[in-house]
């Protein structure tokens, strides 16, 4: 099929998401390997998103390939309730991965399903209504993720449904706020939360979700204490918490699950992405012992035609064993010091950055008009100029492929990336910030 015409049934008859659909013009990918792709004519791009953070092995994993490949041999699908090795194995292999407390999993299609059934499983379990979430958010795109995420991408489900409660995230950047330390900054805004939390009646509070790390909407660390202190809280008022670890499970912060970082056991973790590596979809919620016991005795209402597909759990065990095997942590430890002192650098440099963050293999240059004042580049939830789109042309023209949010340009490139590729990448960026800095 030539070039020409794949662009056009892509754009006759594909709905594409986030986009107005008009004047659509995909590139093409004829093959990719490792962190590049290639068009029709021979450009290669270099993956530098690891496509929507998911492909952290980067294309071509012949140990994924082969494991997909050995279950569909014996069969490609068998119905949740009946007993299937792989499904068996990899949630087994999760639950290896998480701290003592953890007791089963239940596995979804993908991140916004896996973060459905995690505050349907909390709501069943505390027999109360509202969920908690914060306003710098991604958590899914369908009804339930969709009034989770607190972002734009919300708008369209409002008026949304009952008990949704929006709180502030610890944006410590964009705040007006002079902290001494990190944990002054963690004290604060666990003091607000908590008294929202007051406000709210405990009594009807099911759970709070976060993402461990902010995704998309900027890379948001916490500072030290934060997640301590939202335990804390959950504690005090036997409130679930949820770590979304959809976007930085499996090795994209430097640790297994980022949730590490901060000396807490969840009571439920959601997961997706890096758990494949995007080769077949798959998500889950991975759940407490004390929650799962709960469900001994009492139905459990949540069922998908494909929970724990056998494909996915198949290609669910070769990605976990690939990262053991490969010490890919210590390889996202490694470029992860290196990104962030490039970043660094780049902010020093560059009159148009107000800031980077970064951890492990994922970062974000925040793009500003004055770093005084810290005005974003664009204003929150537009882009009326298409000054973003712009930029992040200007990065895909030199082959550099990743995507904007907000005034964020994302940095998530695979895990396997070497020293030499990322430095050869982030020099590309360092050109294309002159760009941007010509608009300020």
């Amino acid at each position: 099929m030539s070039e020409q015409t794949v662009k056009t049934n892509h754009s006759r008859y594909n709905l594409q998401s986030w986009s107005k659909q008009k004047g659509l013009n995909p590139i093409v990918i004829e093959r990719a390997e490792g962190i590049y792709m290639w068009d029709p004519s021979g450009k290669r791009y270099t993956d530098m998103s690891s496509q929507l953070v998911n492909l952290n092995l980067g294309h071509g994993n012949r140990a994924i390939i082969e494991a997909v490949k050995k279950q569909a041999e014996q069969y490609c699908y068998i119905s949740p309730s009946y007993g299937n090795e792989a499904r068996g194995e990899l949630a087994k292999m999760i639950i290896e991965l998480l701290p003592d407390n953890f007791g089963k999993v239940f596995f979804t299609n993908a991140g916004a399903d896996a973060n459905e059934n995690a505050i349907k499983l909390a709501r069943m379990y505390t027999g109360r209504y509202k969920v908690f979430s914060r306003y710098r958010s991604y958590h899914g795109s369908t009804f339930g993720a969709g009034n989770l995420t607190g972002e734009p991408r919300r708008y369209p489900l409002e008026p949304g449904i009952p008990g949704f409660v929006k709180f502030f995230d610890p944006y410590i950047y964009r705040d007006d706020l002079k902290f001494a330390c990190e944990e002054e900054a963690a004290a604060y805004y666990v003091r607000r939360f908590r008294e929202q939390v007051i406000y709210e009646n405990p009594d009807s509070i099911a759970a709070v979700i976060c993402e461990t790390v902010t995704g998309s909407n900027g890379a948001i660390i916490p500072p030290r204490g934060y997640f301590e202190g939202l335990r804390g809280v959950c504690d005090e008022f036997g409130i679930m918490l949820i770590c979304d670890e959809v976007m930085m499970g499996f090795g994209r912060t430097g640790k297994m699950f980022a949730f590490e970082h901060f000396n807490i056991k969840p009571d439920i973790v959601s997961f997706a992405k890096g758990v494949t590596c995007g080769y077949v979809p798959l998500g889950g919620c991975a759940v407490s012992s004390k929650i799962a016991e709960y469900f001994d005795d009492t139905f459990l209402s949540c069922g998908l035609t494909y929970s724990g597909h056998p494909l996915g759990c198949a290609a669910g065990i070769a990605a976990v064993n690939y990262y053991k095997e490969h010490k890919i942590l210590d390889n996202v430890n490694a470029r992860g010091a290196e990104l962030r002192t490039i970043l660094q650098g780049l902010k020093e440099k560059h009159r148009s950055v107000g800031d980077v963050r970064c951890i492990g293999l994922f970062g974000a240059v925040e793009l500003v008009k004055d770093r005084a004042t810290r005005e974003a580049l664009v204003p929150y939830g537009k882009d009326p100029q298409g000054i973003m789109k712009r930029i992040n042309g200007e990065l895909a023209k030199r082959g550099f492929m990743t995507y904007t949010h907000e005034n964020m340009i994302l940095v998530a490139p695979p895990l396997i990336i070497t020293a030499e590729q990322l430095a050869e990448e982030m020099a590309v960026m360092d050109e294309v910030l002159n760009t941007a800095d010509g608009m300020v």
